[in-house]
């Protein structure tokens, strides 16, 4: 199997394409793009463009939209700024879970808590500082002065919510990240996105602000509707100010793709561009830190959990794990971003209208994809140990002996947990519906359906009527042991027990060391 296909969960990359195109065509129908001017969606993988749909004209002029064609992306900006906050805070330079007053001492005159309590550069970039959400004003105040920013914060803000209580998606907090990058640095903090981020990963399209392009780029511009998409009135650029670090910056599909595989590629086995921003961190910036809460998402999705990372959020979708994703807002723009880390296949949309609804139109789109080549949610490789230990205590099931005869496989609370006599009737009880073990059936490592994560396997034992589901969890010692096992009734379909609910390890795809398996006879 290829790369490629592994990523895709075993579609290759002409399948991936042509699922994409599919999924783009069954999404972006007349109803929908007719609200923006212009617009373009993206399905990636691993920093490729796998297929592009562009609509409309960008200005208006008779110049249709490229692939090239480079929009606002508003607060997509804000995973630049807490990538380049987080590379600092490796070199040392910003410490996260300081008092925010020691690099912007104009929040002194704020009283975050009962007793004071100093608020953190963390609980500010991650939403949870207590301040209001201002998405309304934020917008409106893009171009705004650091002088002027500077006299709003030194006035005092007005809390909304205890600090580090609840989400609240605060511009103006995260902004702040920004006023203690220029402190540390002495710089810019758009030139030091610049330095950190934007030049050393060849991100040559992406730019802080529109005058920054040369004469005759292909811009975007702006439009609004209030109609529906049946007229439109150009909108001009909000400015580049104080504010700009959150949502200022400008980009294309392939810069956003080659970004988004930069922070995808950190939860693979070898991420690249550690030189840049090391993996742990890109991780973090991925990785919930406050819990949002609120509506059900759209298109009929289930979550297990919703948070907000840094400058990122973060889905746990019940079928398809780990979605990362941030969306981008502005008078005239709607940008959004979305990947899996199972398989770094994500979409990218574009819009010149702030109708547009890009989010629903990119959630749609992926969660589409990803069922058309049967994505798994994660990949997960167990322990040696893992299989090891499920390997003999499948054998002792298959012979009706004890458990006990793998003690030195077994920590010392699973005998007194569940007495052997206990476990010898439960088991007596099953086989009594589904019948003797079946001593035909396929070797351990083709009966093998599914793995929470390292320490923990599930496979099938068959029988003559029907199936037994075993489970086996080791405790993460220096030299793992099993901690709990169990055997029960398989359901309908052979490879759940019987009333348990869908979880999003069934999905899991297991990589298995083919060298362990020689070696073991799986």
């Amino acid at each position: 199997m290829t790369e490629d296909a592994a990523l895709a969960g075993g579609a290759g990359t002409a399948d991936l394409a042509a699922a994409a195109g599919d999924a783009l065509a069954a999404r972006l129908d007349g109803s929908t793009v007719r609200r923006a001017p212009a617009s373009i969606a993206a399905v990636v993988c691993r920093g490729r463009v796998v297929a592009v749909s562009t609509h409309g004209e960008p200005r208006r002029d008779g110049a249709a939209t490229a692939e090239s064609t480079i929009f606002r992306i508003a607060s997509m900006s804000k995973s630049f700024l807490g990538a380049t906050a987080l590379a600092l805070r490796d070199d040392g330079l910003l410490d996260l879970h300081a008092p925010a007053t020691e690099y912007v001492p104009e929040l002194s005159a704020t009283r975050f808590g009962d007793a004071g309590a100093a608020v953190t550069l963390d609980a500010l970039l991650s939403n949870r500082g207590g301040l209001a959400e201002d998405n309304a004003w934020g917008d409106r105040q893009l171009g705004a002065s650091r002088a002027e920013l500077a006299a709003v914060i030194s006035a005092g803000l007005t809390l909304s919510t205890q600090p580090g209580t609840e989400y609240q998606y605060s511009n103006i907090g995260i902004s702040l990240i920004g006023r203690a990058i220029e402190r540390v640095t002495g710089r810019e903090v758009e030139a030091v996105v610049r330095e950190r981020m934007l030049e050393p990963l060849g991100l040559t399209d992406t730019r802080a602000a529109a005058d920054l392009y040369p004469t005759g780029a292909d811009l975007a511009a702006g439009f609004r509707t209030f109609d529906d998409g049946e007229t439109f009135a150009q909108e001009p650029y909000v400015g580049s100010g104080a504010l700009a670090c959150i949502g200022s910056l400008f980009s294309t599909v392939r810069d956003i793709a080659l970004w988004a595989d930069f922070l995808g590629s950190a939860f693979g086995d070898e991420p690249a561009g550690n030189t840049v921003l090391r993996a742990s961190s890109r991780r973090e910036l991925q990785t919930a830190r406050t819990l949002i809460t609120g509506g059900a998402p759209s298109g009929g999705r289930e979550l297990d959990g919703l948070g907000y990372g840094y400058g990122l959020v973060v889905e746990h979708d019940r079928r398809f794990g780990r979605i990362v994703q941030h969306a981008g807002g502005l008078p005239g723009f709607s940008s959004h971003m979305r990947w899996q880390t199972a398989t770094g296949i994500g979409v990218i949309v574009f819009g010149n209208s702030d109708a547009f609804g890009a989010g629903s139109i990119a959630t749609d789109i992926l969660s589409d994809v990803l069922s058309r080549v049967d994505a798994p949610a994660a990949v997960v490789r167990p322990w040696p140990q893992t299989l090891t230990a499920a390997r003999r205590i499948d054998e002792l099931v298959a012979a009706g002996r004890s458990l006990s005869d793998a003690q030195a496989l077994l920590a010392a609370n699973v005998l007194m947990d569940v007495p052997e006599s206990v476990r010898a009737d439960r088991l007596a009880t099953a086989l009594a519906e589904v019948g003797p073990v079946r001593r035909d059936g396929a070797p351990f490592a083709e009966r093998i359906v599914a793995a929470a994560d390292q320490s923990a396997l599930r496979w099938v034992v068959p029988c003559e009527r029907g199936a037994l589901v075993c489970d086996v969890h080791l405790v993460g010692l220096h030299d793992p042991v099993v901690q709990e096992f169990t055997v029960r009734v398989a359901g309908e379909g052979g490879s759940k027990p019987r009333d348990e609910t869908a979880r999003v390890t069934d999905h899991h795809r297991i990589a298995l060391d083919r060298d362990l398996l020689d070696r073991h006879s799986l």
